[in-house]
Order: C-alpha cells, then sequence, then structure tokens
C-alpha cells in the first residue's frame, strides 16, 4: 500500500466518481481506477460498489476511509515538521564548550541565537577541552568550542577552524609579592607556588607550552593545588595562594576591581626586553562526516562576525 493510493483512494470516497477525483488530483482517469482496483485485489476486499454510472461506499470502504485519512493527517504532520525544521521554525542544537567560553563568552551567542530562532531547543554542556573535542568526535555535540589544539587522533574526525583567539594572563591576589611588582622575569616563575588546572583543559596546555616555548620544565613549579575549574582556581589565589594562568575574559572585573593583578613576563633575552604572552586560537569543531543542519549553519553565523579577529 502506498500514500499515492491512500490519496486517491480517498479522492474517490470524497466525489464519489471516478472522473472527478482524477480531475482533482490532476492524474488519468485509468490511474484512478488501477490504483481501487490494486487495493481491493490486495486485500479481497470490496472499497466501493459500482451501479450503473455511479459508485458507493462499500462498508470495508467507510472503515478504510477513517483509517487511511489518520494516516495521510500523520504525513501532512510529519512533512510540516520538517519543513518548519528546514524554516528553523524548529529543531534542536547540542553545543559543547570548554568552560570559559561557556560560562564568559557563549550565553551572549545563544541568547541572540534564541531571538533569532526561539522554536529551536538549545543543549550546551560545559566541560574541559579534551571532553569537547572527544564529544564532538563522538557526535555528541552539533558544535564543540574550544581552545588550545585538538588532539592528532581526532583531527582526522573533526574540522577545525579558527574563530579567534584566547589571552591567558598570570595573576596573583593581593598579598602576593608580586603585585606590587607586575613585571618579573622568566626565571623569577620558579620563585612561587602554583594553583593549577587539572591537565584536560585548554588553559593549562596552553600554559605548559608557554613554560615550553619559555624555556621552563613544568616540573620545576611549585605546584601548591590542582583544581578542576578556573573558578576554583581565581577564589584561591584571590584568596592569596601562589600564582595562576587564567584566561583574560575570566578575571576582567577582578582586574578592574584589583583584587587581582595581572603579571607581565619580560623576555630578558632580548634587548628590547619584550614582553611574553600567551595566545591560541579558539577553534569551533564540527565532525568532518556529520550532516550539516540549517540549525548549524544558523548558530555559525552567529559566531563568525562576532569572533573574528577578537581576543578573549
Amino acid at each position: 500500500m502506498t500514500l499515492e493510493q491512500l490519496r486517491i483512494f480517498l479522492a474517490v470516497a470524497e466525489q464519489l466518481h471516478f472522473t472527478r477525483a482524477a480531475e482533482a488530483l490532476y492524474i488519468t482517469q485509468p490511474a484512478v481506477s488501477a490504483a481501487i482496483q490494486s487495493l481491493e485485489q490486495e486485500y479481497g476486499v470490496k472499497l466501493f460498489h459500482r451501479i450503473g454510472r455511479r459508485i458507493e461506499m462499500a462498508d470495508a470502504g467507510r472503515l478504510f476511509q477513517l483509517e487511511a485519512q489518520k494516516i495521510l493527517d500523520q504525513v501532512e504532520f510529519a512533512e510540516r515538521q520538517l519543513r518548519e525544521l528546514n524554516n528553523l521554525q524548529r529543531g534542536e542544537l547540542k553545543i559543547g564548550a570548554s568552560l570559559t567560553i561557556g560560562n564568559y563568552w557563549l550565553p551572549d551567542k545563544i541568547s541572540q541565537f534564541k531571538q533569532q530562532y526561539p522554536g529551536i531547543q538549545v543543549q550546551c554542556k560545559l566541560g574541559n577541552a579534551e571532553e569537547i573535542c572527544e564529544g564532538t568526535a563522538l557526535g555528541r555535540f552539533d558544535l564543540g568550542l574550544v581552545t588550545g589544539d585538538v588532539k592528532p587522533v581526532l583531527k582526522e574526525l573533526l574540522e577545525q577552524e579558527a574563530i579567534g583567539t584566547d589571552r591567558l594572563r598570570i595573576v596573583v591576589g593581593r598579598s602576593h609579592s608580586w603585585f606590587t611588582h607586575p613585571q618579573i622575569a622568566v626565571e623569577d616563575l620558579l620563585k612561587t607556588s602554583w594553583v593549577m588546572r587539572e591537565s584536560g583543559s585548554g588553559a593549562q596546555k596552553m600554559f605548559e607550552q608557554a613554560l615550553d616555548d619559555w624555556g621552563v620544565e613544568l616540573s620545576e613549579l611549585q605546584i601548591a593545588l590542582v583544581l578542576s575549574t578556573s573558578e576554583m582556581v581565581k577564589a584561591v589565589v584571590e584568596r592569596g595562594v601562589g600564582a595562576a594562568a587564567l584566561p583574560e575574559l575570566m578575571v576582567e572585573k577582578e582586574l578592574k576591581l584589583e583584587t587581582l593583578r595581572a603579571i607581565e613576563i619580560e623576555d630578558d633575552q632580548r634587548c628590547d626586553r619584550a614582553i611574553l604572552e600567551i595566545i591560541q586560537p579558539i577553534f569551533k569543531l564540527r565532525h568532518q562526516k556529520r550532516f550539516r543542519t540549517q540549525s548549524i549553519c544558523a548558530f555559525e553565523k552567529i559566531l563568525m562576525p562576532e569572533l573574528q579577529d577578537s581576543v578573549i
């Protein structure tokens, strides 16, 4: 049984005339007759009684009319849903974001998206960069937003695009000796205790890469604490425990209030004593082989103009 046969049957049931049903459907009268005959032969029932030039509904036809109409109503509903999906009137978008991006930058973008497409349900999960990369590769997220590089084993699965940059600042609290000496040499990094993020964190990877570039071994640092979120790291450092490398966006308010001080690292190997910075790209991740829905495309349009060439 096909949907076309159901449509033909319902047209005949409404018109009680093969020719008028054919005209209503813009098909030939023999095609209508063949469809009804095929249904009757397939199921061994009489749907219509042929009485001279007119037809009447049989008992089986009346029962079938109710069920056929339910089926076509459901098909019409499904078609309407598909059109609404394509027109961004409904749908779902799953986003994964590293903690700093998710807490400090992404809410505004999601708000913009919801204002434009209120029928799209947005699910957002925060985690460290490693979790977001793996989740995007496994299809848990339509889009991932992370800082730092992607594991080589995942690069074959993920399409990554730089959509901005992320800067880390080395910060200390008021009671720290560096608070009144905001410029230090690279070797001074070994003279304080540190509060770190866990190894899967994008911020931690950035800091470790910077240390390597500066010729400092991570094992040489005095690591006092390793914590699971940057918020915890900030709170501990603000209360006077050591130094930390934190995303700039995250400490903007504390720097203005002067409860934290950003410390600049001088490159004393150069005659101009340049300031060393920790900057890495922000990547938008998408699985290379998964279908790119209209919802994904619409959200990417909100992301790209706002983030391009920006620093967070």
